[in-house]
């Protein structure tokens, strides 16, 4: 929730689960749109052509010059048969001369095919990492865009899975797979070429394992294709409960429910190894059989190449070359098979990335905003309609008007409505029905980023990050001299307490900031408020986590802070709203009492019961504790 001189500060951090969170993706796994999603993906890489298309021509003239050498390592060997046999024969001698220049000439060509795998290699690493980079930022982009609705519905480790997990398996598919691909389409197409010029017959028993191995091929790749989705969401899912349970392990230990936890962990774990095993044995199995077929053809070769060489239609060179190729041969055409599996998993990620880009993103902002800089205060909600779901309206015809400078309380029982205004205010939802106006401007006039830099905000949820005491309350104004950081921290009481802390306002808070207490974390949230100087302020049950005496204290800085300055402050204890301008009481969406404190005890209605209910619970407490 940053503005734009970070006056927000501070997040709910809720965690909503829904009908459009990932557990729904488990329901009736269908197939991929493969050719789809693939399409996509290549448009994406469209602006790496260039180099693609390097990595492409270095692949094929690395191939193409490694298929080269068995044939001319096979003149090598027919030159040395020769000369061995007519040595034996006493009418010759081995020509050690012409080996030596083929041995040359077959380093030369292979460290010419390796120089070329190398930089095919380097460029595209620097693709995939470009590609990775990219796409993750874009995700970060896509984050900031999104409605709050989707995070409601949507568990936070399926969000990070798809910008971690997903994104790294497209990165390695195409640092290790891309450039393999190209090698293996072009030795496949060289070798066969090669093997014809040698000798049709034996080229033809080794093309007969081909249907064969095609055939295994398409079947893994039919039954392998829906496992590696289901891989892929269920690591999500995986992912979001590990998440969700290690952010907040306190409470799950407080209510005894690391039972459960497991439970739901090996509920989840166990449909990840069901997926994940058979996908991975899927692919394990696709060597094993293609070198299955594979050796199926070395006999074939073996039987007719021998029967070749005693008819004297082939020479020893060339079988010897021939049975090269044929490893060449069925190598490539395992590595296509095993890559087409990978494939089937980067298209699983790849999809869950480009629908996540492809969500619904937040209202454009207004073309010609309206200047925060210039606005007083004044708050005014016209005939309020709103609804999470479009079937459920939770507020009904609110309007009411704020003047500049006034004091609001809006109070009433849990679930009347009354954090909805101010997400709507903050323009975290947006209005189904009516408007919101803040000096006679419709909210959507702003930019979300202006409109959000007007507000301070304290929540009844402390949100604080691993850092220093100073750089958190400086979140507040992050150009605040350390002067002014420390001034805010005595108007909030923060100074009296922080000078017992190791290390003063250079004390580092962990990550979830449970080294302060809970009064202690609020008080720091509250003098990020008052650093912030902002021209509305929202006080969410600001007070709640404190006690007494420390809540006094609170009172006094708010008052100081509120001064001059319009603000809302929602509260359940009415004893911290009494010297409002104005109290709203809200039920089921609908203001049905207004006045000040004064005016709605006279009135004897809603709120006036709710006061006195809290007022008799307070003296009972105290005749309990006597």
């Amino acid at each position: 929730m940053s503005g734009k001189n970070n006056k927000s500060v501070n997040s709910e951090g809720r965690k909503h689960r829904g009908p459009g969170g990932p557990m729904a993706m488990m329901k009736g796994e269908k197939a991929r749109d493969f050719k789809g999603t693939m399409s996509k993906l290549i448009k994406y890489l469209n602006v790496y052509k260039v180099s693609i298309i390097i990595v492409f021509i270095f692949a094929i003239v690395s191939a193409a010059l490694s298929v080269a050498g068995p044939k001319i390592l096979g003149k090598a060997t027919t030159k040395l048969f020769e000369g061995i046999m007519a040595k034996i024969a006493g009418t010759g001698n081995i020509d050690f001369d012409y080996i030596r220049n083929i041995v040359i000439i077959l380093i030369v060509l292979y460290l010419i095919s390796a120089f070329f795998a190398y930089i095919q290699g380097w460029i595209m690493s620097s693709v995939s990492m470009k590609v990775s980079y990219n796409m993750r930022k874009e995700l970060s982009k896509k984050i900031n865009k999104m409605p709050l609705k989707y995070f409601d519905s949507t568990n936070y480790g399926e969000v990070l899975s798809r910008v971690t997990n997903d994104v790294d398996t497209l990165s390695q598919t195409l640092n290790q797979s891309l450039g393999q691909i190209i090698t293996s389409v072009t030795t496949v197409i060289g070798v066969l070429v090669m093997m014809l010029t040698i000798s049709w017959q034996l080229t033809l028993v080794a093309l007969v394992m081909i249907p064969i191995s095609f055939f295994l091929i398409i079947f893994i790749v039919k039954n392998s294709q829906k496992f590696f989705k289901q891989q892929q969401d269920y690591l999500g899912n995986v992912n979001g409960h590990i998440e969700e349970m290690y952010s907040g392990h306190l409470v799950m230990k407080a209510f005894n429910g690391e039972k459960k936890s497991v439970e739901k962990f090996d509920k989840l774990n166990r449909r990840l190894f069901s997926s994940a095993w058979k996908s991975q044995f899927l692919t394990s199995i696709m060597m094993p059989l293609m070198n299955f077929v594979g050796n199926l053809g070395y006999v074939g070769v073996c039987i007719l190449g021998g029967y070749l060489a005693v008819k004297g239609s082939i020479s020893v060179g060339d079988i010897q070359a021939f049975i090269q190729y044929v490893r060449q041969f069925t190598q490539p055409i395992s590595q296509i098979a095993n890559i087409s599996n990978i494939l089937q998993q980067t298209a699983a990620s790849a999809e869950r990335v480009f629908e996540f880009l492809a969500e619904e993103e937040e209202v454009p902002e207004a073309s010609n905003p309206v200047n925060p800089e210039n606005v007083d205060g004044s708050v005014e909600f016209k005939n309020v309609h709103f609804g999470y779901k479009s079937k459920t309206t939770v507020i009904n015809d609110f309007s009411v008007k704020v003047r500049e400078g006034q004091r609001v309380a809006i109070v009433g029982p849990t679930g009347a409505g009354k954090t909805t205004m101010i997400k709507l205010l903050m323009r975290f939802y947006d209005v189904t029905k009516g408007e919101i106006l803040i000096d006679e401007h419709d909210i959507r006039n702003f930019t979300r980023e202006g409109l959000r830099s007007m507000f301070g905000m304290v929540l009844q949820d402390t949100w604080l990050y691993n850092g220093t005491i100073m750089e958190n309350i400086r979140y507040g104004k992050l150009d605040a001299s350390d002067e002014e950081v420390k001034k805010a921290a005595r108007a909030a009481h923060v100074d009296s307490f922080v000078h017992t802390l190791p290390d003063g306002y250079n004390m580092v808070l962990n990550e979830e900031a449970s080294n302060v207490s809970q009064g202690q974390k609020q008080l720091l949230t509250i003098a990020r408020a008052i650093l912030s100087n902002p021209k509305i302020l929202i006080l969410d049950e600001a007070t709640s986590s404190v006690d007494t005496r420390t809540e006094i204290q609170i009172q006094k800085a708010m008052n100081n802070l509120m001064k001059n300055r319009t603000s809302f402050i929602i509260a359940h204890r009415l004893s911290t709203v009494r010297d409002a301008d104005l109290i709203l009481f809200m039920k089921h969406g609908d203001i049905v009492e207004q006045g000040t404190h004064e005016e709605l005890l006279h009135n004897e209605g809603f709120y006036a019961s709710l006061y006195n209910s809290q007022f008799e619970l307070s003296e009972m407490v105290i005749d309990d504790n006597l």
